[in-house]
This record gives structure tokens, C-alpha cells and sequence, in this order.
């Protein structure tokens, strides 16, 4: 097949022989792949073959445990200069990370890199030797303990690069994800460990953050850490809070009171959020304190809920007085949020 362009393979479960040598028999297959153009393999033996492609548009490698070498990768990287979309689940060989030549491969169509890696010394390497560019989204997945901070080169500026002006940040705690979107591009990370709140926040610029989503979080929006976050976000326009359950007495009390946070906010949404009598009124006590302050005014509050349970009728009629528009819905997804 000299012109087949696509090959997706699958083993069932992973070959004792990764790794073939080259006096191993070649499949057929892997003889003639000079015009391929995506590589889509999950626990199938690489064969040398393959690493003399060069025309990859698209490269996935998924469940790989036996460890590649690092630098053999990063030049099959280099010689496919096309590609596009980069899927790994794979790992290295401890120690080759490091042992490259300090050159770094441009890829200058790449659009979309993920990663999934327990080990952040090989997430490091990879950043670091690979151009990134504006427009790039990136994904990391670690099923490990480890912080953000330890998968990303130091300083992460590489990163920083791509996505400023960051504009929307969006936080999801079990499972755990930090969504980053700014300038075109994107960056998700993604892990089996729990955090009370989110020291992802200050690895990155936030001046600029516009929106800000909060997501399953029923123990971490307390007053301390919600100061803490939204006195980073001195730009924020759009606060969405989702599937909260239970709130800390005092919550949002920062929003009314000095120093004002978030001069700019105009909206507050909530979706499939447990709201109590209790909590609204502390929100409706701090939006009429927000009221009164200079450039503080709320323009529009959101509440959707999916399963049909809103905050009773007369609690929403005495937050109209103090904002614009109050949008109460049954819904399964929120509206635009200008």
C-alpha cells in the first residue's frame, strides 16, 4: 500500500517486544509508509521503520509503559516538521531526558500537544525542547500526586507565552482540572490529586482574566480563598460557579466590602448550585453593599438549574432591586454570558 496516508493500530495488551531490532520481521505494512500521514498506534509493537517517516500530519501513542528514549523521540519529532496534533501516553528512559543536545525542535504547525505522564521530568523535557506557538492547545493528564509546577519548564514561560493575554481560566476540582484560555490558545491540566483550592492560579499572568469559572467545589469556596483568587483577577468581568452544594458561612461578603475586589465584575451565574435562603441573602447583603460603591455595579445575575430546584420566588424578587437583570431558568446549560 505506497500511498496508504492513515494507519491506526491496537493490541489488545502490550507486546513483550516494544522495540523490535532491525533484524526483526517488518510487517508489510511498515515497509512502504513514505506518503503517511497520521500514526495513530496503542499498545503496538514501533518498529526502526517507523521512525524514518516524515511526513506525519498527526502522531498518537497511547499506553506505552516500556520506556522510549528520549532523544531517538524528540529527533522523530524534529523530522516530522508538519506535524500537527501530538497524542502521547508513553515515558522515558530515566536519565535520556536530559542527555539532548540543548536544540530546540520547531514544530510551526502544531496546534495540539497532550500529554499523559506520571513522571514531570519527561512533561519538562518535552516543553522544553519543543517550540511552542501561539495558537497551540496543550494537555497535560498526571495520574500522579504531583503539582503542576513540577510538570512545566522552570520558569514556565514557554507556556505563559502561547496563551497571553490570558482572558478565561476555568477550575474543576474532583476530578481535578485547570482550564487556561488566552490569545488563541489553551492549556488543560489534569489530575487524580485533590488541592483545597488552586496554586495553579499563580504560575500564570491573571490581569487580564475576563471570565472565571469555578466548578464542583463544595468545600473550597470559603471567604480566605475566595479573596485570595478573585484579588488576582483585578480585570474579571464574568464569575460562573457550578455544582456547589455547600457554602461556608461569610462566602461572599468580600464582594461588598474594602478593598473592592473585581471593580469590573458584571455578572454572576450559578448552575446547579444548592441556593439556600441563608445564602442568598448574604449574596443580596453583598451586592447592595457593592452597590453603593464606585464602579462596582452588578449588571446581571444567572441562576440555571437543571433539576428544576431555583431559590424561592421572593428571595429573586428583592435581588431585582438591586440588579438590573436577574435571569432565573430550567435549564440544562447556561446562556451566553456577555
Amino acid at each position: 500500500m505506497p500511498n496508504l496516508s492513515s494507519l491506526a493500530l491496537r493490541q489488545a495488551e502490550e507486546p513483550t517486544e516494544l522495540f523490535p531490532t532491525n533484524e526483526s520481521p517488518i510487517p508489510p505494512v511498515f515497509q512502504n509508509v513514505s506518503k503517511l500521514k497520521s500514526l495513530c498506534l496503542t499498545l503496538t509493537p514501533i518498529y526502526p521503520a517507523l521512525f524514518n517517516i516524515t511526513s506525519l500530519v498527526e502522531l498518537k501513542l497511547i499506553g506505552y509503559t516500556c520506556p522510549f528514549h528520549f532523544g531517538t523521540f524528540v529527533g522523530f519529532l524534529a523530522s516530522n516538521s508538519n506535524l500537527e496534533t501530538v497524542v502521547l501516553d508513553v515515558k522515558f528512559v530515566d536519565g535520556s531526558v536530559w542527555t539532548v543536545p540543548a536544540r530546540m525542535v520547531s514544530l510551526a504547525r502544531l496546534r495540539h500537544l497532550a500529554i499523559t505522564c506520571a513522571n514531570p521530568t519527561d512533561t519538562k523535557g518535552l516543553f522544553s525542547f519543543i517550540s511552542l506557538h501561539v495558537g497551540t492547545c496543550l494537555e497535560v493528564f498526571c495520574p500522579s500526586w504531583a503539582s503542576l509546577d513540577s510538570y512545566l519548564p522552570l520558569p514556565p514561560t514557554a507556556i505563559q507565552k502561547i496563551l497571553t493575554p490570558i482572558t478565561v481560566i476555568k477550575f474543576q476540582n474532583s476530578p481535578r482540572e485547570f482550564h487556561v484560555f488566552g490569545n488563541n490558545g489553551s492549556f488543560s491540566f489534569r489530575s487524580s490529586q485533590t488541592a483545597f483550592w488552586m496554586p495553579e492560579l499563580y504560575l500564570f499572568p491573571t490581569t487580564s482574566v475576563r471570565e472565571f469559572h469555578v466548578n464542583n467545589t463544595p468545600w473550597a469556596l470559603t471567604p480566605v480563598h475566595l479573596v485570595s483568587t478573585l484579588s488576582q483577577l483585578p480585570a474579571l468581568e464574568t464569575l460562573v460557579i457550578t455544582n456547589t452544594t455547600s457554602w461556608a458561612t461569610g462566602t461572599f461578603e468580600s464582594l461588598g466590602g474594602r478593598p473592592l475586589l473585581c471593580p469590573t465584575l458584571k455578572t454572576v451565574a450559578f448552575f446547579d448550585c444548592w441556593l439556600t435562603p441563608e445564602v442568598m441573602e448574604e449574596f443580596k447583603g453583598a451586592i447592595a453593599k457593592r452597590k453603593d460603591l464606585e464602579a462596582a455595579w452588578l449588571y446581571r445575575v444567572v441562576i440555571v438549574s437543571s433539576t428544576g430546584v431555583l431559590p424561592d420566588y421572593t428571595v429573586i424578587q428583592q435581588l431585582r432591586k438591586y440588579v438590573p437583570f436577574v435571569d432565573v431558568r430550567v435549564d440544562d446549560k447556561l446562556p451566553d454570558l456577555p
